[in-house]
């Protein structure tokens, strides 16, 4: 028997690829499937079933895809209603795997028809549970992102969770390996460790959602604390539901060169959105007005979902040279299927054209320090736990998942600095600003990491009330 994780870190998501004798089962699949017809064809094994947790909010899976090249088909929990063939599996049905088998465990809670995997290995022990948004390492997925039917509130759907753990999971054997789908970064959760496998025992101690004495005391702990959903898990949710283009067309859409010649009018034409996927260090310095900066070496999917409200807007690329194929990928994995092609040559085209180039102003957080004094403001877009841990002084606390809710409150005459915890978010927000006519502004780059080793820039930590601008 073979157990791999495929951890994708840009999303904190895991899939699994499993093995047993001539057979595999894989759960949890992301977009693109060569990487597990690779591993099929290397094995020289056939694909039985594709086993789905539920249906993820986060990612697209690649269940459609690999179940049409594979012929194998997919298993949901009890509950579940695609729009498309699958197995409904029974709470306690049985499915075998060359010598290992997989029992249905259906654990409601974070969704209605989420369900756990548990696997017994070829000696017949019960070895390892895939536990999808069920359970995480140091969290339990969050109740308030279902499709909710009727009356069910977030807290019902905290009670069923609680349910669930209690009695399929928690009795299980502590020896047991745990296989989430998330780790630490993931929106699905909100206090996840960095490791990403663990032994259900080890869970049970250092857990503070299996900790609690009692139902009430869970259902407090578990929404307690939870920010808005980036809204584009909804979509997300409807096109593992109901289906999606295959990614080879979605892939061949996007991958069209436009000259730069061509590049403004199919911009206007196809009213697109301009993602400039290039680190904050060389944007900065100049790129094609009113584009967006979200670099690709960070959290590039989730903040393009956090920040294009519509996964069906059309967006059109600025990307380093090689890296297009790349940014096409990740941005199939959150629902971002309408990608109509690139600028050829990259913003270095753009440049040697002679066409016009606006630019963020960027100062070094040395220079912010001599800079700072009273009456300065300042923007902090960090998350509002990081700025409750530590600020600087004053600063006025607007995370930029929000940046839609607030940036109408910004006053254009009065100049301000904005920063982040290292620069990748700020400068998103920076060319956000400037893309809607804020030009009255300077990013510090570094971020609040940066800053707080200036002594002169006086810091808090925790205030009672956020300043409103």
């Amino acid at each position: 028997m073979k157990i791999e994780q495929i951890y994708t870190g840009c999303l904190a998501q895991g899939a699994y690829y499993i093995v047993s004798e001539n057979e595999a089962a894989i759960i949890d699949p992301l977009r693109e499937t060569q990487p597990y017809l690779a591993r099929l064809e290397k094995d020289e094994v056939k694909l039985k079933y594709i086993f789905e947790t539920h249906f993820h909010a986060d990612f697209v899976s690649g269940h459609l895809d690999l179940s049409k090249k594979t012929g194998a088909p997919i298993v949901y929990g009890p509950t579940a209603k695609p729009e498309f063939d699958a197995i409904i599996a029974a709470d306690q049905q049985i499915f075998e795997i060359g010598k290992i088998k997989i029992k249905v465990l259906h654990t409601p809670g974070h969704t209605l028809e989420s369900a756990t995997y548990l696997l017994t290995d070829e000696n017949g022990k019960e070895t390892a549970i895939f536990t999808g948004d069920t359970l995480f390492l140091g969290d339990v997925g969050r109740p308030d992102l279902a499709q909710k039917a009727g009356e069910i509130t977030d807290r019902d759907l905290a009670g069923m969770l609680f349910e669930s753990l209690h009695t399929k999971i928690l009795p299980l054997d502590d020896s047991i390996t745990v296989y989430p789908a998330h780790g630490a970064g993931s929106a699905c959760g909100k206090n996840m460790q960095k490791e990403t496998v663990d032994t259900l025992g080890n869970q049970k101690k250092t857990n503070y959602a299996l900790r609690q004495p009692t139902k009430e005391s869970f259902i407090n702990e578990v929404l307690d604390g939870l920010t808005a959903p980036p809204k584009y898990f909804g979509m997300n949710v409807a096109l593992n539901k109901g289906g999606y283009e295959s990614f080879e067309k979605v892939f061949k859409k996007g991958n069209s060169p436009i000259p730069v010649h061509d590049f403004e009018k199919a911009v206007e034409d196809s009213g697109a959105l301009i993602l400039d996927t290039r680190s904050a260090a060389d944007f900065h310095k100049g790129f094609v007005p009113n584009a967006i900066n979200i670099g690709i070496k960070g959290d590039f999917a989730p903040w393009v979902g956090a920040m294009i409200v519509d996964v069906q807007h059309p967006i059109i690329l600025v990307s380093d040279a090689g890296s297009e194929e790349e940014v096409i990928t990740r941005l199939s994995r959150v629902g971002f299927d309408n990608v109509v092609g690139f600028l050829e040559g990259g913003f270095e085209s753009w440049k040697n054209a002679g066409k016009e180039i606006d630019e963020v102003k960027r100062i070094s957080a040395e220079q912010f320090a001599s800079e700072f004094g009273d009456n300065q403001k300042v923007i902090d877009v960090r998350k509002e736990t990081e700025y409750e841990a530590e600020h600087i002084d004053e600063a006025f606390s607007k995370p930029l998942a929000y940046i839609n809710d607030w940036v109408n409150s910004v006053d254009n005459s009065e100049h301000f600095y904005i920063h982040c915890a290292a620069g990748y978010r700020s400068m998103i927000a920076a060319s956000i600003l400037q893309s809607r006519g804020y030009r009255n502004f300077t990013e510090v780059d570094g971020g609040f990491n940066a800053i707080k080793k200036f002594d002169k820039v006086p810091r808090s930590n925790f205030v009672c009330q956020t300043k409103t601008l």
